[in-house]
């Protein structure tokens, strides 16, 4: 544990002295010690889908740390599920009438190969103040602050008006499997805190944390499959209607399709606050979109920055296509994939209706395939939320803005809001954007983070449990 906290404290001290980051006084030792141990321990248990899933045996990890830091072993349950698992565990609360609140994480991360790392992916490096592997940043180490500073209430004596239920699912990065029997199994919550979403951005010239964002909404994830079949036939004798060829003019009216740009309460409060941190069009087109998302010249610049267009409203994109059996014959059959990132409020299938009348050609077959993703609508912007994230905040980035933000990705927060329960991302984790890499090369995250971390999620957590 000494070598631990040592580590910690180099670290945050490197960070500081090279890039003036902010960083809260250390205060919880133990918590701060266990958060990297465990971390460490999980990152080197290649927990990736496949021969070889060792997620099982991070939900063993995690759960001897809960019951060692007092949580009940009966309340602390693993089930497979395939080559999977998840874990659930309960701290119950004062009053059984009353909601759980739920941590939410997964244990599963995305492959890495070895020979492309400049360390090895599964073994965890502590160097210049970072923590090297795969899941530093998705999301192990955010599992292990989470339970860390459940554990570092129990050692402080916090009693907890409602349960406080932390759950890990085993396939986030893949099928989802878990994510939904999860939620399923707790659909009757309060509030969920998805630690895999929201977070904060250090400036990459001073390493100063600059805003903080909490994630309050996701796109819903759809596939749709066009298909052109045809008698085909010699490719000596050609003829006007060719599949391949009604495909690809189908393809491209509706790469001119544009979805109607939109907002929402919560975007809305995205774009007026984030306008402060945008290069100065961006910026402009941001808070004219906000006041009006009918704005022709607001809408052209952030449709045409990739890091925007997906926060303005529904986008499809072609991924995938394949046609023909044969070089000398006329196909016979040909296919396209397009995979739609669908803003709030909307149905996937209204999506593909929309699609299909953008292909205006009754010979292109439409289907739904979308596999491991359900419609996701926005939570609400819950005032005692809201309260206790700027409030846990507050206390270790002092003057630091913090606002709501909508997600292109899907995470677990997907299944909970399909079963009726809100679910916040509310990672506490501060990073530079040149240094985010997420399913990425060489993986890594500032152990700056860890002190504030800890006071962070005792802060909030303690408020939403009371």
């Amino acid at each position: 544990m000494r070598t631990i906290r040592t580590a910690i404290l180099a670290a945050a001290a490197v960070a500081t002295l090279a890039g003036g980051a902010q960083a809260a006084p250390v205060s919880h030792p133990q918590a701060e010690a266990q958060a990297l141990d465990l971390a460490k321990q999980a990152i080197a248990l290649r927990s990736v889908r496949g021969p070889g899933n060792r997620t099982p045996e991070v939900a063993a990890l995690f759960r001897d740390a809960l019951v060692a830091g007092g949580f009940a072993a009966e309340d602390v349950t693993i089930t497979p599920v395939d080559d999977t698992a998840y874990l659930i565990a309960r701290w119950h609360g004062s009053d059984p009438k009353a909601k759980a609140l739920v941590i939410s994480g997964h244990m599963d991360v995305v492959e890495a190969k070895p020979s492309d790392w400049q360390r090895d992916p599964f073994t965890p490096v502590v160097e210049n103040g970072y923590l090297f592997g795969r899941g530093a940043t998705d999301m192990k180490l955010d599992d292990a602050l989470a339970i860390a500073s459940l554990i570092e209430l129990k050692r402080e004596g916090f009693k907890p008006r409602r349960d406080i239920v932390i759950e890990f699912s085993g396939d986030e990065e893949t099928v989802m499997k878990t994510s939904g029997l999860i939620a399923e199994k707790l659909a009757g919550s309060e509030l969920v805190l998805n630690v895999d979403g929201g977070g904060g951005r250090l400036d990459d010239a001073t390493g100063a944390a600059t805003y903080f964002t909490w994630q309050g909404a996701e796109k819903t994830y759809a596939d749709f499959s066009l298909t052109v079949t045809n008698p085909g036939g010699h490719s000596s004798a050609p003829r006007a209607d060719n599949a391949i060829d009604r495909l690809a003019a189908a393809l491209l009216r509706i790469q001119a399709h544009r979805f109607t740009p939109e907002v929402s309460p919560l975007t809305k409060a995205y774009f007026t606050a984030a306008a402060a941190y945008a290069p100065p069009e961006t910026a402009g087109a941001m808070r004219a979109f906000a006041a009006n998302p009918a704005d022709p010249a607001a809408i052209a610049v952030l449709a045409a920055n990739p890091s925007t267009i997906g926060k303005i409203g529904t986008t499809c994109v072609v991924t995938m296509i394949s046609g023909g059996h044969a070089i000398n014959a006329l196909p016979q059959r040909a296919e396209a994939n397009i995979n739609c990132r669908i803003f709030p409020g909307h149905a996937p299938a209204d999506i593909m209706a929309e699609l299909a009348a953008a292909a205006n050609d009754p010979a292109v077959a439409f289907k739904d395939v979308s596999e491991g993703s359900v419609r996701t609508d926005a939570s609400p912007m819950r005032p005692e939320f809201v309260a206790a994230v700027t409030k846990a905040l507050g206390k270790v980035y002092p003057g630091v803005p913090v606002f709501p933000a909508m997600a292109s990705g899907a995470s677990d927060s997907m299944w909970f809001r399909h079963a009726g329960v809100d679910s916040y991302g509310a990672s506490p984790l501060f990073t530079k954007a040149s240094e985010d890499f997420s399913h990425g090369l060489n993986e890594r995250v500032p152990l700056s983070n860890i002190a504030p971390s800890i006071t962070y999620y005792l802060s909030l957590v303690s408020d939403l449990a009371k």
